[in-house]
């Protein structure tokens, strides 16, 4: 509430807005619409895919799993190691692009329609609707005094949040640990401690962010409100209000006794905002597109005769009377940029092998020198099987001018996705006194291939010494 002025203190105008001033609580009113109908259907999609997602499976492996303590993340039939830094470098800039280039062309579509801060607060008011009822009724409630009807309501309405908000909670946590062992561990009181903190840290701030806090996230937490302009441009895609053709409004107009315009002054535009600006004020950082105000505005418009359209989709130029442009240089680059991201992330997603190896020569051996005249050397193998069952493999080694060494073993074995080192030793093939003697250090060439069925195979180079000639 704002703070009563004081004796012998200047009140505060009206206007203007108390820092320790709380936040007035928005009750948003329900839109119907072809937009509204476009966000229901993305985050009915968007939900089913985040809940649905952890409970599918590829290979006998959970469809998506950050599998943390092993260091693996499962996307699909990829499974990403920490080695595999280019990959994910990639795949942040796709979605860096992603955003500029949605941004610079259909502006805050992000926020409108895909943000998990809407999406999730579009869901818990839902719930709200469905248990204190419309927007009257929950002014109502909320200013009538406590009662049985009134408890009950809340009640009803807190039990929906916290049950979604723990299904969210556990379902955030089933991509990092298999959904099939996490929820029942969860039905029978045994989760482990760290999978309990996530779950009800998750779950909280879901609670407290969708039941809330809602347009405060977007207001004064998120960074991407306040950064957007950079992404915007006269030909950006924004809502606004046709202020030529709906001022001076009906309600103006008595007023001063001039010729009402086309807006009727209903103020459902505000309060169908859920976060509770008013468009006809103009362009607002605060706006989220989420064209809850164009709906209404059409069927009020369509109501009274009108045309559609007072609030609408349209770009700064094009209110001003210019052209609609949505190619133009801007997006074209943006959109090369983003062509590109995608190619070269798909390239690297098709090349990336189930196969991975790394050959390191041992230290604390520099050569050995058998009776025979051959040469020695020791190294460790580094091998990563990704793929979902067991392989054997194969190793060979040569000089850079193609001369084979005799490796020992020849051949090693790696379970479905493990990791694990095996020591090897190069030896060169008997030799002479007459012989010409080898450099002091060669190059090595230290192959593996899978031999129990077609498949990868990959080659290092490595350092090869001798004890000769430098």
């Amino acid at each position: 509430m704002r703070a009563e002025p004081q004796p012998n203190c200047k009140s505060t105008p009206k206007s203007e807005v108390l820092l320790y001033e709380s936040a007035v609580k928005i009750y948003p009113r329900q839109a119907k619409g072809i937009f509204a109908r476009l966000r229901v259907s993305s985050m009915s999609i968007l939900l089913g895919l985040y809940y649905l997602v952890p409970w599918l499976s590829w290979n006998g492996k959970p469809l998506v799993l950050f599998d943390l303590p092993h260091r693996r993340f499962h996307i699909f039939a990829l499974t990403l190691v920490p080695q595999d830094l280019l990959l994910l470098a990639f795949l942040l800039l796709l979605a860096a692009l992603t955003l500029f280039f949605f941004t610079s062309l259909a502006g805050r579509l992000w926020c409108g329609y895909a943000c998990p801060q809407t999406v999730w607060t579009e869901s818990f008011l839902w719930m709200e609707q469905f248990c204190e009822g419309d927007r009257y009724s929950r002014i109502r409630l909320d200013r009538a005094p406590w009662g049985p009807e009134k408890l009950a309501r809340k009640g009803a309405k807190h039990l929906l949040w916290l049950g979604f908000a723990l299904l969210t909670g556990l379902s955030f946590v089933a991509y990092f640990v298999p959904a099939r062992e996490l929820f029942p561990a969860a039905l029978h009181f045994q989760l482990s401690g760290w999978a309990l903190f996530w779950v009800l840290f998750y779950g909280f701030m879901t609670w407290g962010f969708a039941g809330f806090m809602r347009e405060q996230v977007c207001k004064y937490m998120c960074p991407y409100a306040r950064f957007q302009s950079a992404m915007f441009d006269p030909d950006t895609l924004i809502i606004a209000y046709d202020e030529k053709r709906g001022e001076p409004r009906k309600t103006q107009a008595k007023k001063t006794g001039q010729k009402a315009a086309d807006c009727v002054d209903c103020s459902l535009c505000v309060q169908v905002c859920p976060v509770g600006i008013d468009i006809r004020n103009g362009l607002q950082y605060e706006c989220i597109a989420c064209a809850a105000c164009v709906d209404v505005c059409d069927g009020v418009m369509e109501s009274v005769k009108k045309p559609k359209g007072l609030i609408r989709y349209t770009s700064s130029r094009h209110d001003a009377g210019g052209p609609f442009r949505l190619v133009r240089a801007r997006t074209i680059g943006y959109g090369i940029l983003w062509l590109a991201a995608c190619a070269g992330f798909l390239l690297l997603a098709l090349g990336h092998s189930t196969l991975r190896f790394d050959v390191l020569r041992d230290r604390h051996t520099l050569y050995r020198e058998l009776a025979s005249g051959a040469i020695e050397n020791v190294y460790t193998l580094k091998v990563t099987n990704d793929d979902a069952v067991a392989h054997r493999y194969a190793i060979s080694a040569h000089f850079s001018d193609g001369t084979p060494l005799i490796v020992e073993p020849a051949e090693l074995s790696r379970a479905a996705d493990e990791t694990g080192a095996t020591t090897i030793t190069l030896r060169t093939a008997p030799r002479s006194d007459s012989e010409q003697p080898l450099p002091s250090i060669e190059s090595v060439v230290v192959g593996i291939s899978q031999i129990d069925s077609p498949g990868p195979s990959r080659e290092r180079n490595a350092r090869f010494l001798t004890g000769g000639k430098p």
